[in-house]
């Protein structure tokens, strides 16, 4: 089952969130969402656990629970609304070899 954590703490580490829900059964991964350009976390991630009982016991016990100075959320992950599989445009991306950008060999005039 994956699991969402929110209200995470700047300095939460993956490390130290693979030792809170170990502590209630397998972890397989931990992923704390990161800004792409600075790396500082965007104070929320995922945690995945192969067990759907265990995983259940987690959110239970985990759930508002303070990790360095903020209550914790957590609950079963949902797939993010209005997204597509793929996360493609419309259509395919615009075709071509550009990718849908504009032709940067074209003069304007």
């Amino acid at each position: 089952m994956n699991i969402f954590v929110g209200n995470l703490a700047a300095d939460v580490s993956e490390e130290d969130l693979t030792s809170l829900f170990s502590e209630h059964g397998q972890v397989k991964e931990v992923k704390i969402i990161r800004d792409m350009f600075s790396q500082q976390s965007k104070g929320f991630g995922f945690v995945e656990m192969p067990g759907l009982a265990e995983a259940q016991k987690a959110i239970n016990a985990i759930n508002t629970i303070e990790l360095k100075g903020k209550k914790l959320v957590v609950n079963e992950a949902r797939p993010r609304e209005g997204r597509r599989p793929g996360g493609g445009r419309k259509g395919g991306g615009g075709g071509g070899s550009n990718g849908g950008r504009f032709n940067q060999n074209k003069r304007r005039f």
